[in-house]
């Protein structure tokens, strides 16, 4: 299996966990080198490659590089992700570029140049990571949030039009995991407790997710939140955004 962004974060727990699982994985990585290659150290079958996935044409080309070179590729997971913020009142054109870019269009054409290539003797998995916010919508982080949408879109006409009767293309949405843009890490132990359970979902929670998705059954094109509930609420800001309220209130 190979994961965009693997090195750290949610990639990275899904990495582990594939890698535990006797899985080989390969794991992609931008500017997160010496990570990459020290997780890659820690599975039992690993390797790693480099792309900057803002080029559409780095990302296809690392596809076709594997497929010609891996007898049984079985899964793909997108879980590189830009997390910037911009105004929903004023779209910013420069931010809305990249992360549409790396967050969108580049996974979608992963997906797209994997299931046109790759080869597999038990048919092929192609996992979008996504987010809670597709049910549990806010006005933050206006560009991030439009480009899991679009990434969102992608994952039932894949399902139709170009996989295989024996591949899947699933979502998989978590909520907020681990501390992200600004926060420091006792915000985000507040904040990341604001769902139906009152409690922290865990990166490996995700992991186990992806890796229930690769070997299970679910039928194509259907998407797994893994947030504790939070996209069962209706809140009107990101969780950022709400601890910090709360606190100054």
């Amino acid at each position: 299996m190979l994961v965009t962004g693997g090195a750290k974060r949610i990639g990275g727990a899904i990495s582990r966990i594939f890698g535990e699982s006797g899985w080989h994985v390969v794991i992609h990585y931008n500017s997160s080198g010496h990570a990459a290659e020290t997780l890659a150290g820690e599975l039992p079958s690993a390797e790693t490659i480099e792309a900057d996935l803002s080029d559409t044409g780095a990302g296809i080309a690392m596809i076709r590089n594997f497929a010609a070179k891996l007898p049984d590729w079985r899964a793909l997971v997108n879980c590189a992700s830009i997390f910037d913020p911009d105004d929903v009142a004023a779209l910013d054109p420069e931010t809305n570029e990249r992360v549409m870019q790396v967050n969108a269009r580049s996974p979608a054409s992963m997906a797209q140049a994997y299931l046109a290539h790759a080869k597999s003797s038990a048919g092929r998995r192609v996992i979008q990571i996504t987010d809670q916010k597709l049910a549990n919508p806010n006005p933050d982080f206006f560009s991030y949030t439009m480009s899991k949408y679009a990434l969102d879109s992608t994952i039932a006409m894949l399902s139709l039009g170009a996989a295989g009767p024996d591949d899947r293309v699933y979502g998989l949405a978590p909520g907020a995991i681990l501390a992200s843009h600004d926060q420091s890490d006792e915000e985000a132990e507040i904040s990341h407790r604001m769902n139906l359970l009152g409690r922290r979902t865990s990166a490996r929670e995700v992991a186990e997710a992806a890796l229930f998705l690769a070997e299970g059954h679910l039928a194509s094109g259907q998407t797994l939140f893994v947030d504790s509930g939070q996209h069962l609420l209706r809140q009107r800001r990101d969780v950022i955004y709400l601890a910090r309220e709360a606190a100054e209130a």
